[in-house]
């Protein structure tokens, strides 16, 4: 008995090949199949095992061993996964899970294509696409639509006819897969999209023919229902959620809608002539007229509110609202959507559609729609532009009705080019607006009134924006509407040309400009730059700006507005200057293009503005919260308003950025340190908070800190290993060693927020303290010269007065970056010290310096400040020295730097001399000994041929000529600095040749 259960199949494995990739395994499993064709809760396992095995095996074959597929069809393997799926036993949706997994691998992997046509002979692939399966089993579900999908992907002029069958009309792909088009999942709802574009991409008459006649109409319909109840859904979800708490169920009815549209659009761009009309015939009749379009009329009665609708919401639909016709608020049992809602999604329709029969026929019905066939229905509508297209495409034909036409045209002209007087007399009667007889085009009109807030306003600039730009519209619908119109006065030269544009939208545009600079406007940034985007694209023809002159008056008016109210900023917070710059960075950024079909994307525009970070909205999209938030608006409206300015005039920005980026070291560049031109250079350790340890130089430049690497193959080079701008850095003393220095180097302000990331946040060793001490000085000093030289150029920029000048250094590029090199080569070498003058070498005395006293002076200066017999003891002193030349340099010196210290008593406001910072070499190994202090270095690229010129001393120090001649003081300040001992060697020969001189 243990023998025979040993050789059993559901035994110990009794003839089971040890190959699992062979044909023989194969087999085996075949036999298991034919003996369990009856599916219990004792073979479930077993089977789905075998299963799973197969598709393993199979898809070996493909690749190695034809004789594989040849067996799996000779034994009709297909009919066992029909038989075991159509059995209702207990296990039988467990089966058809691994079942549907199996075949959907199989065809994912295959790639032989007579192994493909094997699977897909003897149609028992389209018995199993048919079988009612069990879909209210998830997994079920999942792995059936999965594997249509995979099936579609196999399609092809030669695989289609095994799919579709042309004598029975039959396409069971196709037709049970569209039945999940609104299925509750998304997954499912996506697989079908691509299943049926799919389909539509074969070329193939007869299948494509089958499509159109038997499932195009319906399908299409179900389609345009389908998205029309899911509008009627997100209009009443804008209504009852003003207070923006459930952001993520109106977010998720916006991307459902831009799916809808993208699929739409995908069919589309597929160019299949009779799929188009069927599909574009019913969106027009059935969806995008009746219900997108017919939301904007202003004509219809205005409905109660429905239950449940958030007052607030409604207050806000019914704003600018003309009288008892109110389009804002619209029953939602009667088809129509709000009108917030309409110019919403009519903007998604023209940015995302650009089929041109279906755009052509929309754009022309907002813009040119009498309200006379208003009310006569979608069929009369479409037919009344059907006859005006036919019209205009015979007038083109004959010369006759050309001339009318032009007349036409020239009276339109007329009607919008107005005179000043003429349009007083429009605005004392409003009826008589050139948008009057049109209900659609003067309710997007009247959305453009900011008076009281910008909800509705954003959403029709956004539709004028969407038409103007949509590529399928052409120029005959928009032009002189929503682009600027150039004609010849006479038709034998084409020199004399006339520019016109539609005055009347660009004094709405100018009006919401100018709104947007008062103080108190309620008025979004995105607004305003889709105002100004729209603005430069109605006035700008053939690169010319053909603004008039009143309308270039209120553009200059609006950005002289927008510097008053950034003046009121200035200075008055503390990171001004960072959020100035931040700003900059972000509007340089977007200014390239503000991309609109990305803000449609955003379900919160569709809420009322919103005016707290709180709700999670991007900045421009919501009003200013706090101070902060104000100056950060009215900084990026000045820059809005500047940019537009210097665009309509034709000209370059050449003021910003505050930092020109092409004059600041870079990381990883070469530094010549055996150059000095005013930086400091001090030798210091870097100890990291994760305890890593780093010796480096710190150079402080005008405008960046600077951590250097000496280069080890270039002798007195160094590689700039970290960069940062003084203005953003912090520098505290350590309270246990006086050597010791917390430097933090921050981030620029990135983002919504203005938290600083830190770049560096390290501890800084320096040889001893008075390094220490003048490090923590250069620092200090340096951050505050840069921040004010910056905060200057801004001042400078808001016209303050007081202010007048030049540009500062800082940007340009000039004073201590004069020498910036032009080419890319003298940008990758700076130079940072002098030829022969190295920090920490021995030097002669620099006797005329007024910025270096040493301690003996230091003490007779104050031992003899307050005596009035200073300048007679100093002559006396002069009078006694053997050195009398080098003495009276020292008393010139000293005169100048006294004169300068009386200068101070009278402006305060002056830099502190240098007499008074504590020098950087000022380290004495005796009493007696003299030091001199290493010159300001300044980072400038290395020259390419000799200077002809001296360079300006900005230090005050004399010349080497002169120190080469003190040979006293030279013998005793032979010492060699630590922190510059790899630029000495260079320079040994040079020194010992000076004292054989001396």
């Amino acid at each position: 008995m243990k023998m025979f259960r040993s050789r059993s199949w559901f035994g110990g494995g009794w003839g089971r090949p040890k190959n699992p990739h062979s044909l023989e395994h194969l087999k085996y499993l075949y036999n298991v199949l034919s003996r369990n064709q009856t599916v219990s809760e004792h073979n479930r396992e077993l089977l789905v095992e075998t299963l799973r095995s197969i598709a393993e095996i199979l898809i070996w074959g493909d690749q190695n061993d034809s004789s594989v597929f040849d067996f799996f069809l000779e034994k009709n393997m297909l009919s066992f996964f029909l038989r075991i799926m159509r059995q209702r036993s207990g296990g039988s949706n467990y089966v058809c899970v691994q079942l549907l997994q199996t075949l959907n691998i199989l065809f994912e992997n295959i790639r032989n294509e007579t192994s493909l046509y094997y699977l897909l002979s003897n149609n028992h692939v389209n018995s199993i696409i048919v079988h009612k399966f069990d879909f209210s089993n998830e997994e079920v579900m999942a792995y059936y639509i999965s594997f249509l999908k995979t099936l579609s992907l196999k399609l092809n002029a030669h695989t289609i006819h095994f799919f579709y069958n042309e004598h029975t009309n039959d396409f069971p792909l196709y037709t049970e897969a569209i039945k999940f088009f609104n299925h509750p999942e998304t997954m499912v709802r996506i697989a079908v999209r691509t299943l049926t574009l799919n389909v539509y991409k074969v070329d193939d008459s007869s299948m494509l023919a089958f499509i159109r006649d038997r499932t195009a109409a319906p399908y299409f319909s179900n389609i345009a229902w389908f998205i029309g109840k899911h509008i009627q859904e997100l209009d009443m979800c804008v209504r009852n959620e003003a207070d923006h708490h459930s952001q993520n169920r109106l977010a998720d009815l916006v991307a459902e809608h831009l799916d809808h549209l993208h699929y739409i659009n995908d069919i589309l761009c597929l160019n299949i002539t009779d799929l188009n009309h069927v599909l574009t015939d019913h969106l027009l009749h059935k969806l995008l007229i009746p219900l997108y379009i017919y939301s904007l009329a202003s004509h219809r009665r205005k409905s109660s509110l429905p239950e449940g609708v958030n007052q607030a919401v409604a207050k806000i639909l019914t704003k600018t609202s003309s009288g008892p016709d109110s389009p804002r608020v619209q029953d939602p049992l009667s088809g129509r959507v709000s009108c917030v809602v309409a110019l919403f999604l009519l903007s998604q329709v023209f940015l995302i559609l650009s089929h041109s029969p279906l755009v052509q026929s929309l754009a022309w019905i907002i813009l040119k729609t009498d309200s006379t066939v208003l009310d006569k229905g979608v069929n009369t509508l479409l037919e009344h532009y059907e006859t005006e297209k036919k019209l205009l495409e015979d007038s083109l034909s004959d010369e006759a009705s050309a001339v009318n036409s032009s007349s036409k045209e020239a009276l339109l002209e007329d009607l919008i080019n107005i005179t000043d007087e003429e349009k007083e007399k429009l605005a004392k009667n409003p009826s008589e607006n050139v948008a009057m007889h049109k209900p659609f085009l003067e309710t997007v009109y009247s959305a453009l009134d900011c008076s009281e807030n910008d909800y509705g306003a954003l959403f029709a600039l956004c539709l004028l924006y969407a038409m103007a730009n949509n590529k399928g519209i052409t120029s005959d619908v928009i032009e002189q509407v929503l682009k600027p119109k150039k004609s010849f006065m006479s038709k034998s030269s084409s020199k004399d040309i006339k520019y016109s544009y539609n005055v009347y939208l660009v004094e709405k545009l100018l009006l919401i400009i100018s709104l947007a600079c008062q103080p108190t406007c309620r008025i979004r940034l995105v607004t305003l730059e889709i105002s100004l985007k729209l603005l430069l694209q109605l006035v700008i023809c053939d690169g010319k700006n053909i603004l008039l002159e009143p309308h270039r008056a209120v553009i200059e008016t609006a950005k002289s507005q927008s510097m008053a109210l950034l003046r009121n900023f200035y200075k008055s917070e503390e990171i001004f200057l960072d959020m100035f710059e931040h700003d900059f960075r972000y509007c340089d950024m977007s200014k390239s293009s503000l991309n609109v079909e990305w803000l449609c994307m955003d379900s919160a525009i569709l809420l009322p503005p919103a005016g707290t970070p709180l709700t999670g909205i991007d900045f421009i999209k919501r009003l200013p919260c706090g101070e902060s938030e104000k100056a950060r608006r009215a900084i990026r409206l000045f820059f809005l308003m500047r940019n537009t300015v210097l665009t309509l005039s034709g000209e370059i920005e050449t003021q910003l950025p505050l930092t020109n980026p092409q004059s600041c070291v870079q990381i990883e560049q070469a530094l010549d340190l055996s150059i000095s031109h005013n930086s400091d250079l001090i030798a210091c350790t870097v100890l990291y908070k994760d305890g890593m340890k780093m010796r480096r130089f710190l150079v402080i430049d005008v405008l960046q800190l600077i951590l250097v690497e000496p280069d080890n193959k270039r002798l007195g080079w160094g590689v700039a290993k970290l960069v940062g701008f003084l203005q953003d850095i912090e520098v505290t003393g350590d309270k246990d060693d006086s050597r010791c220095l917390h430097i933090t180097i921050h981030r620029p302000i990135s983002g919504a927020t203005t938290n600083r990331v830190p770049l560096l946040s390290a501890k800084f060793l320096f040889d001893d303290n008075i390094r220490c001490m003048a490090a923590k000085q250069r620092l200090t000093k340096g951050r505050m010269k840069a921040r004010q030289k910056k905060m200057q150029h801004i001042a400078r920029l808001l016209e303050i007065p007081g202010q007048s000048g030049p540009p500062s250094p800082a940007f340009t590029g000039q004073g201590l970056y004069t020498c910036r090199a032009t080419g890319r080569n003298l940008r990758e070498n700076r130079q940072l010290f002098t030829a022969g003058r190295a920090p920490g070498f021995a030097a002669p005395k620099r006797e005329s310096s007024p910025g270096v006293l040493h301690r003996a002076d230091e003490s007779r200066r104050h031992r003899d400040g307050d005596s009035p017999h200073r300048l007679s003891n100093l002559r006396k002193e002069l009078s006694a020295s053997p050195s009398n030349n080098n003495v009276k340099k020292e008393t010139r010196s000293r005169e100048a730097s006294s004169s300068r210290t009386k200068s101070r008593e009278g402006s305060p406001k002056m830099p502190r001399p240098r007499s008074e910072e504590i020098p950087l070499e000022l380290i004495k190994k005796a009493s007696h000994s003299i030091i001199d202090m290493a010159p300001k270095i300044n980072i400038l690229p290395r020259p390419q041929s000799v200077k002809t010129e001296s360079e300006p001393c900005t230090s005050g120090l004399i010349n080497d000529n002169a120190q080469s001649k003190e040979s006293g003081v030279l013998k005793e300040a032979t010492i060699i600095s630590e922190e510059t001992s790899f630029i000495g060697d260079r320079q040994s020969d040079k020194r010992g040749e000076e004292r054989e001189a001396v």
